[in-house]
């Protein structure tokens, strides 16, 4: 289990965004095993991940109004189906319901460096947040504007 939150200070407690998720390993396998691409997957392992917005932020052109929401994706070779959806406290995506989406974004696939941990970070970009996430070779970057 980790947590990621933007901006990270310690001195000031207020954030614009935070997610917590856990951190599958490969372990040997292929991301495509683990997060099947065409499929809804998780973000993580176990839980689906809970992000929560302390501000209203767009996603895309949809407005997303401040509050704590379930955080899916939908893997494919070039590019993630990013998912925000009012669905909480729920197990892996087993119970994923179309119905509850709040708002889709597609993000286009990177490449970088190997990552044994399926892994998740903010980065200020300049007119919001990007939520970097990356396991094996995989990097994408979902925006989040103010």
């Amino acid at each position: 289990m980790d947590a990621a939150a933007f901006p990270i200070s310690y001195k000031n407690a207020e954030k614009l965004i935070k997610i917590i998720y856990s951190r599958p390993q490969l372990k040997g396998r292929a991301v495509s095993k683990l997060a099947p691409n065409g499929k809804v997957w998780r973000t993580g392992a176990n839980e689906a991940p809970e992000l929560t917005l302390f501000t209203d932020m767009k996603f895309g052109t949809k407005t997303i109004k401040a509050g704590t929401y379930s955080f899916y994706v939908i893997p494919n070779e070039k590019e993630w189906t990013a998912i925000i959806s009012t669905d909480i406290n729920v197990w892996g995506s087993y119970f994923y319901n179309e119905k509850n989406d709040v708002a889709r974004l597609k993000i286009p696939v990177n490449k970088g460096e190997f990552l044994e941990n399926f892994s998740i970070a903010f980065e200020k970009s300049d007119n919001g947040v990007h939520m970097h996430m990356g396991w094996g070779t995989i990097r994408i970057a979902v925006p989040f504007t103010e």
